[in-house]
């Protein structure tokens, strides 16, 4: 009998398994680049939310004093010596009307801010006080 010319064939071997890992030079880039901007992002994300924290802490007390016009100039005070310095928040009644004007864009006049501090001073400067408070510009420069 004449031999079979298929045992004459080697076996036949699958190729092997190709794995995921090593990955290429511009895979690793790729990858390393957009952890690296999406961790930006996020820390981006947290400082200006830090950033804006103090005014949501001053927009919640004001909804606590809405029926103190005192209280809320005093938020006021407190916002602008946290984001602008001792000395916008230290400023004359004329100053600080400009000061107050241009980071709240309300039309107070100096004698508004001086009938505050009268023993009988009234609740007509609440909703003005209460405005100003939600429409606080938190990054204007004052120094131009």
């Amino acid at each position: 009998m004449t031999p079979s010319p298929l045992d004459a064939l080697n076996d036949v071997l699958p190729p092997e398994q190709v794995a995921w890992w090593p990955l290429s030079l511009p895979m690793l880039a790729l990858i390393a680049l957009s952890s690296l901007l999406l961790i930006s992002v996020i820390v981006i994300a947290y400082r200006r939310w830090q950033y804006g924290a103090a005014k949501r802490e001053a927009l919640k007390l004001s909804a606590q004093h809405r029926t103190d016009p005192l209280a809320l100039h005093g938020l006021l005070k407190r916002l602008t010596k946290h984001y602008y310095g001792n000395n916008m928040a230290a400023q004359s009644s004329a100053n600080w009307c400009k000061t107050l004007n241009k980071l709240t864009k309300a039309n107070f006049q100096e004698q508004d801010i001086v009938s505050l501090y009268n023993p009988n001073s009234s609740a007509e400067l609440l909703p003005k006080l209460s405005q100003a408070i939600k429409t606080y510009k938190i990054k204007e420069r004052l120094d131009v």
